[in-house]
């Protein structure tokens, strides 16, 4: 019986193209790591078919190494499809949101010593937040779990992840299991390979014042302050929270460069931008320096990161035609997919206090996503909208 031939790949966008869509996704991004990994699932494998699922699942996991993962993750894609220039653009582009946001709230809170009151809106968003995790979950499981031994390996890292285990060791659990196993026995063909057995290629792999508003505080060099984030950045695993003990011991008990309330706030304002909580940088260097110093923690934070992602993705087609390194990228997919599913049961309690209103949201917006297939950007919408008419409390 012949096989029909695959369709004709979809040429791949010009670097402003994908850079405007990193932009708009760092823009929407709110949720976390987890949900805009979810919203680039979306984008990237499944509407626009820029990166095949296996591939995309593989930047997500090396992602995780070091630094937050959906930066690591926008770096990736931008470096498959355009090189170090092409990764280093859709990172930025990725985080320009954020930081500009977190500069701006800053200047408010140092102002006026007050956070805006955006929490209303933003209520509505956690159900949905979860349902955009979930059928990330549903539709990378779909497809990244073959066989038994994927799917138990899929429970274990979820079990692991409800435990709170780290998400790092996790995967290098994942990683040694697939050596162990090999990919013939963790990944079963499903037609999708050639044959040679790898997997197919794509085709297109406010002038604020910046005056200093820490000048009581003996204020340290834009080189000191670059030594010590790019210090946290070295040390930086695990993403999320992980950093909030880390800057809050350097910050608040070693240097002194916030206070107590000043650090606990500038957690609530990363919280309230679309980015990673690590640009909780940016406001401590607000705090510091001004706006310069805002950039250039952020810069120092996410170098080691950025540096270290550039090199995975550079190799990354060298290395994982190796069969050693197709063995271990097998048993990291139904991880990733496992420590997505258990992002979203750990954010569900906080993100369900509302009650049953919060609830029933939740699956509108599984529905919307799975069933109607809604672009999730519509959705978070939908979520915010019901929060600021006080459905979601």
């Amino acid at each position: 019986m012949l096989t029909p031939p695959d369709p004709a790949p979809r040429p791949a966008p010009r670097l402003r193209e994908l850079v405007w869509l990193f932009l708009r996704l760092g823009a929407i991004g709110f949720g976390g790591g987890m949900a805009v990994v979810a919203l680039m699932e979306h984008d990237l494998v499944r509407k626009r078919k820029l990166l095949d699922l296996e591939e995309f699942l593989h930047g997500v996991a090396l992602g995780q190494i070091l630094g937050p993962f959906a930066v690591n993750a926008s770096l990736f894609v931008g470096n498959r499809l355009f090189g170090f220039l092409g990764g280093l653009a859709c990172a930025t582009a990725f985080l320009a949101p954020s930081v500009l946001l977190v500069i701006l709230l800053s200047w408010l809170y140092f102002s006026f010593h007050s956070i805006p009151a955006l929490q209303t809106a933003l209520h509505g968003l956690g159900p949905v937040v979860i349902a955009l995790i979930l059928s990330a979950a549903w539709s990378m499981g779909r497809k990244a779990v073959r066989s038994w031994p994927a799917a138990l390996l899929l429970v274990l890292a979820l079990g692991l992840c409800l435990w709170k285990v780290n998400s790092l060791a996790i995967l290098a659990a994942g990683g040694m299991i697939g050596l162990w196993f090999g990919k013939e026995r963790l990944a079963k063909s499903t037609g999708e390979q050639g044959p040679g057995g790898n997997p197919p290629r794509t085709a297109g792999m406010l002038a604020l014042s910046s005056a200093a508003p820490a000048a009581a505080l003996g204020m340290p060099t834009l080189a000191h302050l670059a030594w010590i984030f790019l210090k946290v950045g070295l040390v930086f695993f695990g993403g999320g929270f992980v950093l909030v003990p880390i800057l809050h011991q350097t910050l608040v008990e070693g240097l002194r460069w916030l206070s107590p309330r000043e650090f606990l706030d500038g957690v609530a304002i990363s919280n309230l931008t679309p980015g990673p909580i690590a640009v909780l940088a940016t406001f401590a260097g607000y705090r510091v320096r001004g706006i310069l110093g805002a950039l250039v923690a952020t810069l120092a934070l996410f170098l080691p990161a950025l540096g270290l992602m550039s090199l995975l993705s550079h190799f990354y087609r060298r290395l994982k035609d190796l069969r050693t390194a197709q063995n271990l990228l097998a048993g990291l997919s139904p991880v990733v997919v496992g420590l997505i599913a258990g992002a979203a049961v750990l954010l569900a309690p906080g993100a369900l206090h509302g009650g049953w209103p919060a609830v029933v949201l939740l699956g509108v917006a599984l529905a919307l996503l799975l069933r109607f297939r809604w672009h999730p950007a519509f959705v978070l919408g939908l979520g915010a909208l019901a929060g600021a008419l006080g459905l979601i409390r």
